[in-house]
Parts: C-alpha cells; structure tokens; sequence
C-alpha cells in the first residue's frame, strides 16, 4: 500500500509550493546566513594564520595539521560532539562550518602568497616595499587568483554542509529535504535540493565574477597571449 501511495505521488506538488513560498524564501536566505557567516569568518581567521606562516614558516605545519583534523571529522559527528556545549542552533552549526573552511582556505592563501615570483618581490623591495607593505601592495593582490579559487570551494563545499546542518535545528534549504525525507514526501526534497544547487552555481558564478573585476591584469595577460597565439 505504501509503495503504491509512492508510485502515485508527483516529484512535485506545484500546490505545495505556492502554499510554502514565504517558508522557502525564509529558509532560502538562512541557507545564505549560514554560509555567507562561515565562509566569512573562516577566511578571516584563516588569513590571520596564513599571515603568521608566512611570517614564522614552523607555525605552518601546526596550522594545516589543526585544520587537517577538523576537515576530517564527519559533519555528523561533529555536529554530535559540538550539541553538549553549544546545543542545538545556530552556534553549533556555524562552529562546524567554519571548521571545514579553514584547511581549504589557509592552503589557498599560502600557496597564493607562495606563487608570486621571486623577480617580482624583489622589484618591489627595490622600490622600497619591503615587509608588510610589500605583502599588502604586491603579494597579496598578486595572489588573488588563488585565493579567490580557494573561497570559491570553501563556499561551495559549505552550501553542501548546511543541508546537513538542519539536523541541529539551525534552519537553511536541508529542513525541507530532512521533512520530506520523515515523511515519504519527495517535493520538499526536490525543493530544498534543487535551491541548494542553484545557490552553490550562484556563490560559484559570483566569485567569478569578483576575481575578474580584482584582477585587470590576468585579462590583460590573456589578451596579449591570444594576440601572439594569433
């Protein structure tokens, strides 16, 4: 009977749909919340043990190997080992998140920092950008390639990871996946992962979008490479 019932229910129930906008809308910008936070406070203190590795070279190792630990704990048990202190919520959804931002991020940075060439610094200490103020003017800005490609994977990873964060009743698109999923009704399901999607094309296209406004350069490099090839 059941199976029947199954078999008999659309992927999509449009009446649904229309009966839930205001809730899709809500949890569509929590999904957003959530990530838009960890993302955002994952790069800042990612940046900050980016700028002491590169400093201090041995704290670098220390660093990958923290991050290293937390990216490898299942979401789901780590959302399991964070309930106890934070409860359930937002707190604990976005110490789990921003946990998973940090190994991707920090390699990122680094390896940015790492790629400018050495002709380059040099020039710029010529200059007389030497230290912080070369790293601020030249290193970093030259990076921003490699940077903007490791927040670009940090935030497509950590829309994935909020569908997973309706479990500690932290709200975003997985509610409606894990209420379907409770109640053999697939147009919650289909709603919430159809909206997770297009919001991680979205976050992808975006961050396209600013490495091609930050960096006139790499066009321009581009451009001549065409006109020799041509």
């Amino acid at each position: 009977m059941r199976a029947a019932l199954l078999a008999e229910e659309p992927l999509v129930r449009w009446d649904w749909v229309r009966d839930h906008q205001d809730e899709i809308v809500t949890r569509f910008w929590q999904h957003v919340t959530l990530t838009v936070v960890a993302v955002g406070i994952g790069f800042v203190l990612a940046m900050a043990m980016a700028l002491v590795s590169v400093r201090w070279r041995r704290a670098y190792p220390a660093f990958t190997g923290v991050s290293g630990v937390l990216y490898a704990i299942p979401s789901l048990a780590l959302f399991g080992i964070l309930i106890p202190f934070y409860g359930l919520g937002f707190r604990t959804a976005e110490v789990a998140l921003v946990s998973y931002t940090l190994l991707i991020l920090l390699r990122n940075i680094v390896a940015g920092i790492d790629g400018v060439p050495e002709a380059v610094r040099e020039a710029a200490d010529g200059m007389g950008y030497e230290g912080w103020r070369r790293l601020v003017s030249v290193d970093l800005p030259l990076a921003l390639p490699t940077i903007v490609a490791g927040l670009r994977i940090a935030t497509v990873t950590t829309v994935g990871l909020v569908t997973i964060a309706a479990l500690v009743s932290a709200g975003g698109l997985g509610t409606f996946i894990d209420d379907g999923l409770g109640r053999d009704f697939p147009t919650p399901i289909v709603v919430g992962a159809v909206l997770s999607v297009l919001l991680a094309i979205t976050f992808d296209l975006f961050f396209v979008g600013v490495e091609w406004l930050l960096t006139p350069w790499a066009r321009a490099g581009r451009r001549q490479a065409r006109g020799r090839a041509s």
